[in-house]
């Protein structure tokens, strides 16, 4: 069996990359045929299952190789990389009329640049914009920007939500798309505008440092990347995101009047601030049942993990020390935890009364 922290490394040896899960070690090697979309949901929701979550809505048809119309000027493609923290894949989204925006062209994947090229029908791409830099996420835009001379928007590079302290490894690092590069920088507040629309840029830091949703001025739309998705919560893991930032970042999305999101994965969410309302209430009861821990004398991760996610299934449970850790950072940032030095998977913890 492997220890608490081999996984962690196991973790993050299993990255995926355009439809294919790599084991760095060459020992495994999975395609989507072994992640059916639901297996991925069940993935996914079992971390969530020890403590009360907002409705999650796993029904989705991705209806790949198609350009899927969602509102009027407005079509999703899904892109066929199942997986368990992709569900049934990357959306992207065709913005526009005679002239489009492609907002998330997806992973490196041809068949989804060939379905996407296909959805756009000959029209002029007028922009390629970014929600952020995972490898299910921007890796196509360069492509698709030289096929279509249109230009790329994001808020920049990929990066870590800190630097790494001295010895610490990202266990996400894999997942980053290091040679993104826009053409353009955004900020919070920045506007970019086409054909029939207008998107307001959303700094949203948690999941990733350089994430960012968009608004679709004058209408109820939204699309929030990976920031919040319908059916399940965003990963935040430290130093790839950060808690503090992501819960800053639903505070955001709350002064919004927009309440139908698009996410980048899964299905669209209706109602939206309510059910952000309930993935910030879910956020700070695991915050709570982790400082609980704390109090009563479980000092590693690996020992809260066993108590909180109990019920889970084990192999989730390095996965499940990422987001303790993501909290732990947190509460270590308010005083309200102190620990031994950098906040660490490794690190002791406790509360000082």
């Amino acid at each position: 069996m492997l220890g608490f922290f081999n996984k962690i490394h196991l973790f993050r040896a299993i990255f995926f990359r355009g439809g294919v899960w790599l084991h760095k070690y060459g020992q495994l090697q999975l395609t989507s045929r072994h992640a059916p979309p639901m297996l991925a949901a069940s993935l996914m929701s079992a971390i969530q299952q020890s403590m009360a979550s907002p409705e999650f809505k796993t029904a989705f048809e991705p209806r790949y190789g198609e350009s899927v119309e969602m509102a009027p000027g407005l079509s999703r493609v899904t892109c066929n990389n199942p997986s368990p923290f992709t569900f049934h894949g990357t959306n992207s989204y065709v913005l526009g009329h005679d002239t489009v925006a492609v907002i998330d062209p997806g992973p490196a994947n041809n068949q989804h640049l060939d379905t996407l090229v296909a959805a756009i029908g000959g029209r002029t791409v007028s922009h390629i914009i970014v929600t952020h830099t995972h490898v299910d996420h921007s890796p196509l835009a360069r492509p698709l920007a030289e096929l279509t001379g249109a230009e790329i928007y994001a808020e920049g590079p990929h990066r870590s939500a800190r630097p790494l302290n001295l010895g610490e490894v990202n266990a996400l690092d894999a997942s980053g798309d290091s040679d993104f590069h826009p053409d353009h920088l955004l900020q919070h507040g920045d506007e970019v505008s086409g054909d029939g629309w207008t998107l307001t840029g959303l700094h949203t830091p948690g999941h990733t440092a350089n994430h960012m949703s968009f608004a679709w001025k004058d209408t109820e739309f939204l699309f929030p990347g990976d920031h919040v998705m319908a059916w399940a919560t965003s990963i935040v893991a430290p130093p790839d995101g950060a808690m503090t930032d992501y819960m800053s970042s639903l505070e955001t999305l709350l002064l919004t009047p927009q309440q139908i999101y698009f996410p980048g994965h899964g299905g669209r969410l209706e109602n939206a601030h309510a059910f952000v309302r309930a993935l910030r209430a879910h956020r700070k009861m695991r915050e709570q049942a982790v400082l609980s821990q704390v109090r009563e004398g479980r000092h590693l991760i690996p020992e809260i993990v066993a108590v909180i996610y109990r019920r889970t299934d084990k192999k989730l449970h390095a996965a499940a020390g990422l987001s303790v850790l993501a909290h732990l950072e947190d509460l270590v940032s308010r005083g309200l935890v102190h620990t031994d030095g950098h906040v660490s998977l490794t690190g002791r913890y406790w509360v000082e009364e």
